[in-house]
C-alpha cells in the first residue's frame, strides 16, 4: 500500500488511527499494540501476500535469537548465527540471480536463476534487526515482549523505505502511556508534514519521473545537452521522493505521538561528500557507522586503514540499495571521493596557506564546494539508475561530449502539466516563443530554490504556527495534491 493512495488516505490511515487511539482511551494499550501489528501486517501484505510470510518467520526467527542471547546463551555463536542467517536470507531473496548471473557471464555457463521476487523492504527489516541483535549480544537491550518487537520491526511508516530505526528510540515510545491519548498538536503538525511530503513526492518527484523514465527509455537518441537535463532532472527527482516518503513516515508517525527520527536533511546544501553522508539517509550512514566501520577499527588504525574501511563501506553501501555493477560501482565512486574528501582535510591543515581560512574566504569556498558536490552527484546519480553499466557510460560520454544547442520538445512535454498549461493559455502566454518550454522552466526554479535557498521541514517546525492562513495553504495543497493521484507511482527506495 502506498502513502500516496486513495486507499491509504481514506481508509487505511484513519481506521488505524482511529482503532489504536479509541482502543487506548479504553486503557486496552495491548490490544492497542496488537491492533496496530494488524494494521502494518495489512499495510505489507497489500502490495503481494506472498511477502507477508518472509516478514512473519524473519521477526519469528530474529525475536527467538534474541532470547537466546538474552539468556546468555553461547551468546557469540547466537550473535553470529542469528546475523549470518539474516545476511542469507537477504542474499536469498537480492543476490542470488545477480550471482548467478555473474557466473553465468564469466564463465558461459547455463545455470538457472530463481526468478524469486523482491520482498519490499527486506534489505530496511534485516538491518533493523541486525542491529538489534547486535546490541541485544551487547548486553543493551532487556527483553521485549514478543508484540512490542513485532511492532518495532513492523510499524508501518518506516517498514517498506526506513529509517532504519533503533531499539532505544523506538521501544519506549510504543510503551509510553502518555502517548496513548490524541494530541491535537502532534495531529496537527503530522498532517502538516505529511501533506507537504505528498506534495514533493506527487508534484515534484513524480513530474521529474516521466521525463526521466522516457530519457532513460530513449537515451542513444539524446545529445549531451538533453543527457545532462536528463541527469539533472533524476538528481531532483530522486530528492523529492526520498524527501517526500521521509516526511511523510515523520508526519504519520507524529499523528500517532510517535517520534520517528529525521533521515534526511537537505543533502543537496552539502560542501563536501562526507557532508553529504552526514544528511542523506541518516540512520543508514548511522548504521554502517555503528556495526561495520568502528568494528573494523574506524579511523583509529591509521590513515591507510582508515581509507580501506571507508571504501569497504561504501562498497558495501552500493551493494544494499541494488544488487548489481552499477550500484557496486556507485558505491565505490563514492567511496573513493570520500577518501579523497579525508586526505585533501589532511594536506588542507598542513600545506594550505592560512589565507583560505580566512572568514571572508570560508563562503566563498562553502558555495564552490556546494556546486562541485552536486556536480559530482549529478554523475554519480546516472550511474546509480542506469540499468548497465554500457548505459551509464554511454550517458557520461554524451554529457562530455557538450553538445545540443536546443532541448526536445519530448522532454519538455512532460512538465506541461494541466493545472499550469490551463493558465498559460488562459493569459495567451502559449502564443509566446518558446511556450512549451515554460513550465518545464518553472518547475526546475523552483526545485532548486526549494532545494538551496528554504529551509527544510526539520528547520522550520519549532517556528511554524497554527493559523487561518497555514491551514488554508494546507488544505489547498492537500487537495492539489489528492487530485494528481491519478498517476500514482511508488517511491524509488522502495527497490532497493
Amino acid at each position: 500500500m502506498l502513502f500516496n493512495s486513495y486507499i491509504f488516505i481514506f481508509l487505511f490511515l484513519p481506521l488505524a488511527l482511529a482503532g489504536y487511539f479509541v482502543l487506548n482511551h479504553f486503557k486496552c494499550y495491548e490490544l492497542g499494540k496488537l491492533f496496530l501489528v494488524g494494521m502494518s501486517l495489512w499495510f505489507y501484505a497489500y502490495f503481494h501476500l506472498s511477502y507477508l510470510w518472509i516478514l512473519l518467520c524473519s521477526i519469528a526467527l530474529n525475536y527467538i535469537c534474541h532470547l537466546l542471547l538474552i539468556h546468555r546463551f553461547h551468546t557469540r555463536f547466537t550473535a553470529f548465527a542469528g546475523i549470518l542467517l539474516n545476511i542469507c536470507i537477504l542474499y536469498y531473496f537480492k543476490y542470488f540471480d545477480f550471482v548467478i548471473e555473474t557466473i553465468n557471464g564469466l564463465t558461459g555457463s547455463h545455470i538457472s536463476v530463481s526468478g524469486v521476487l523482491l520482498p519490499l523492504g527486506i534489505s530496511f527489516f534485516t538491518f533493523q534487526q541486525i542491529g538489534f541483535l547486535a546490541d541485544s549480544a551487547k548486553g543493551s537491550v532487556d527483553r521485549q515482549k514478543p508484540l512490542d518487537y513485532a511492532l518495532f520491526v513492523s510499524f508501518f511508516p518506516q517498514l517498506i523505505a526506513g529509517p532504519i530505526v533503533s531499539h532505544e528510540e523506538m521501544l519506549p515510545q510504543f510503551s509510553d502511556i502518555s502517548k496513548k491519548r490524541l494530541s491535537a498538536e502532534n495531529f496537527y503538525f503530522g498532517l502538516r508534514i505529511f501533506i507537504l511530503g505528498l506534495g514533493k513526492k506527487v508534484l515534484l518527484a513524480d513530474t521529474f519521473g516521466q521525463a526521466v523514465y522516457w530519457g532513460f527509455q530513449h537515451y542513444t537518441a539524446l545529445d549531451g545537452l538533453n543527457t545532462f537535463l536528463v541527469a539533472l532532472f533524476y538528481t531532483l527527482q530522486l530528492y523529492f521522493d526520498f524527501s517526500g516518503y521521509c516526511d511523510m513516515a515523520r508526519g504519520i508517525g507524529r499523528m500517532f505521538n510517535i517520534q520517528i527520527p529525521v533521515n534526511f536533511l537537505s543533502p543537496y546544501k552539502s560542501a563536501s561528500i562526507l557532508e553529504f553522508w552526514d544528511r542523506w539517509h541518516i540512520t543508514l550512514t548511522r548504521f554502517f557507522t555503528k556495526y561495520i566501520y568502528i568494528p573494523l577499527g574506524g579511523n583509529r588504525r591509521g590513515i591507510l586503514r582508515t581509507c580501506l574501511n571507508v571504501l569497504f563501506v561504501f562498497c558495501i553501501s552500493g551493494l544494499w540499495h541494488g544488487a548489481g555493477w552499477t550500484f557496486l560501482l556507485w558505491g565505490l565512486l563514492h567511496g573513493v571521493f570520500s577518501v579523497l574528501t579525508r586526505l585533501w582535510r589532511i594536506l588542507k591543515s598542513r600545506f594550505i596557506p592560512q589565507a583560505l581560512s580566512h572568514p571572508k574566504a570560508q563562503p566563498v569556498l562553502k558555495m564552490f564546494g556546494i556546486l562541485l558536490t552536486f556536480l559530482f552527484l549529478n554523475i554519480s546519480w546516472t550511474l546509480f539508475r542506469a540499468e548497465s553499466l554500457s548505459q551509464a557510460g554511454y550517458m557520461l560520454r554524451n554529457i562530455f561530449t557538450f553538445r545540443g544547442t536546443h532541448i526536445y520538445a519530448e522532454l519538455a512535454g512532460y512538465f506541461q502539466l494541466h493545472e499550469f498549461w490551463y493558465i498559460i493559455k488562459f493569459f495567451h502566454l502559449d502564443a509566446l516563443p518558446y511556450a512549451s518550454y515554460y513550465c518545464m522552466f518553472g518547475i526546475t526554479a523552483v526545485a532548486l530554490v526549494l532545494i538551496f535557498a528554504c529551509r527544510n521541514l526539520h528547520e522550520t517546525e519549532s517556528s511554524h504556527r497554527p493559523g487561518l492562513i497555514n491551514t488554508l495553504s494546507l488544505t489547498v495543497l492537500g487537495v492539489w495534491c489528492v487530485l494528481s493521484l491519478s498517476g500514482v507511482s511508488t517511491f524509488l527506495y522502495f527497490n532497493f
